[in-house]
């Protein structure tokens, strides 16, 4: 074989194995080539030898289908090195393509149609260099294989890197560390899952048991009545806020502001941390989590959840007089499976009243959706309405975290609205300082109003602003005018002040177990 057939083979193999052996460029969505060899490209290759010696040489429309499933095998293995920097945790193919369909929808609607097609053009023109590529190198490889010289020499080298694959023993003797994360083991896990969603075998038992939500809510009653009840997620609040060094001193002004609006408005306030049940996105499962007390942990559970009768904390606030609200602004269609939380109002997007500038995508900024409903459902007395039970998840927090909104002193007035081009990290930073800076505004202009605010992180802000490695923890903040009510929290574990002490309580629907004690007036939590 003349040197330049040689280069070609050589540069062939070098083009499939660098498309099967990237890893994540953290943080964010780029790749990094990684001098690693790809275990299955080989495996390849010797079968490939067995299908030329056999059948002889590789028709075209072959190669082409064989490049077109290698594609495929390269967007699985970008989605399988990817989806640990932004979420946390491995990739579901079928869930997270979902997903990430409606955030290419959000990011589209955003943008200029120029933008969007020239994005579409970008990945079109990517997908088909790809399989070009692939098919060339396919091509190459196979007829080098013509020769029996290649295919026995390909036979032997797969033969050697089976058993040095095989001979590994953790921690005892490392014979893989040449060799890239396979892909085996995600295609295999992604076939399990995907046959977990189509043929659910054990129906509503997946969802495991639940609270009995057989408490009462005396504790929540005071001389002028039962106090409303806020449940406020907050969107991308995570334990990070609090861990990183450099994050926690940048908002450490606004903790301070949010401070002093609690003690200048008579309330305290008690934290704690949780294990979320998402990481980096899907806000739902966490909401579903606390919602409900059973651990929603991935879109499978919810969806399942969704079609069933399972007990809700809102449906267990309606049982005793209250009137139940979602009020949420970061639901823009038709959400009919809503319907089974029951909330006696469900106020979305176009039902908020909001009649304001857009804000980004999200369009209405937190501290406006907050001063509607308090203006809608909490303002009137007491003796002239129900208490009431409302769940608020924030959005002005989501990524990417701009633009931001400005903080108003009227926030029902005129609006403006403020552009950021920071960077990720220092736009999270940004949207936590308006989270605290708002609610510290609306505290102080609501002394007078007996209301507990149980303020939770729905998850960790995504890896590229939580960092490597991060856990799933989450704070939790309840603020109450009642001594009583914040002591039986301590009781659970909560800790005075805004910067929980200690390791997290326990997972998201642990916490609905927690509530339903301290809210109820028979026995002392513990």
């Amino acid at each position: 074989m003349s040197l330049a057939g040689g280069l070609r083979i050589g540069l062939a193999f070098f083009a499939l194995n660098t498309l099967l052996s990237f890893e994540n460029r953290w943080p964010g969505l780029g790749v990094l080539y990684m001098p690693r060899l790809s275990y299955e490209l080989c495996l390849g290759l010797a079968l490939l030898a067995g299908w030329v010696a056999w059948r002889g040489a590789l028709s075209a429309r072959a190669a082409t289908g064989l490049a077109l499933a290698f594609l495929a095998l390269v967007v699985v293995r970008y989605a399988d090195v990817t989806a640990p920097a932004l979420m946390g945790r491995p990739v579901n193919l079928y869930w997270d393509g979902r997903h990430a369909l409606e955030l290419i929808e959000v990011a589209a609607r955003s943008w200029s149609w120029w933008h969007v097609a020239a994005a579409v053009l970008a990945l079109l023109l990517g997908a088909v260099a790809l399989v070009v590529v692939a098919r060339w190198a396919i091509q190459e490889l196979a007829r080098a294989l013509d020769s029996a010289a290649w295919r026995r020499a390909s036979g032997a080298s797969a033969a050697a890197l089976t058993l040095c694959f095989a001979a590994y023993v953790p921690d005892q003797r490392d014979t893989r560390w040449f060799f890239s994360l396979p892909l085996a083991p995600t295609v295999g896990n992604q076939a399990t899952l995907l046959a977990q969603v189509l043929w659910p075998a054990h129906g509503e038992a997946t969802l495991g048991h639940g609270p009995a939500f057989d408490t009462d809510l005396q504790s929540l009653h005071g001389p002028q009545g039962p106090a409303d009840v806020v449940l406020m997620f907050a969107e991308s609040y995570g334990a990070v806020a609090l861990d990183d060094r450099g994050l926690s001193a940048a908002l450490a002004p606004s903790r301070e502001r949010l401070r002093r609006a609690l003690a200048a408005s008579g309330r305290q306030v008690v934290s704690a941390r949780v294990r979320a049940a998402t990481f980096g996105g899907a806000s739902w499962l966490s909401h579903a989590s606390l919602l409900t007390g059973l651990a929603v942990t991935d879109p499978a559970r919810h969806q399942l959840l969704l079609t069933s009768e399972r007990p809700t904390l809102v449906g267990h606030f309606a049982r005793h007089g209250y009137r139940t609200v979602g009020w949420m602004p970061g639901i823009k269609r038709p959400w009919p499976e809503g319907a089974f939380y029951g909330f006696e109002r469900f106020a979305d997007d176009p039902r908020l009243g909001y009649r304001g500038p857009d804000v980004g995508y999200w369009r209405i900024p937190d501290q406006v959706a907050m001063a509607l409903l308090h203006e809608q459902e909490l303002s009137a007395s007491k003796a002239e309405r129900r208490p009431v039970f409302a769940v608020f998840p924030t959005v002005s927090t989501h990524a990417p975290f701009e633009p931001l909104p400005l903080l108003l002193d009227e926030p029902l007035g005129p609006l403006a609205t403020e552009a950021s081009g920071h960077s990720p990290e220092k736009g999270y930073a940004a949207s936590l300082r308006y989270q605290f800076d708002w609610l510290a505004r609306y505290l102080e202009r609501t002394a007078d109003s007996r209301q507990v605010l149980v303020v939770v992180g729905d998850h960790q802000p995504p890896g590229g602003v939580a960092g490597r490695n991060a856990s799933w923890d989450v704070p939790v903040h309840v603020i109450s005018s009642d001594p009583a009510l914040t002591r039986r929290f301590e009781a659970i574990g909560f800790t005075p002040g805004l910067e929980p002490v200690g390791p997290a309580l326990g997972a998201m629907h642990e916490l609905t177990r927690w509530l339903l004690l301290a809210f109820d007036g028979r026995a002392e939590p513990h």
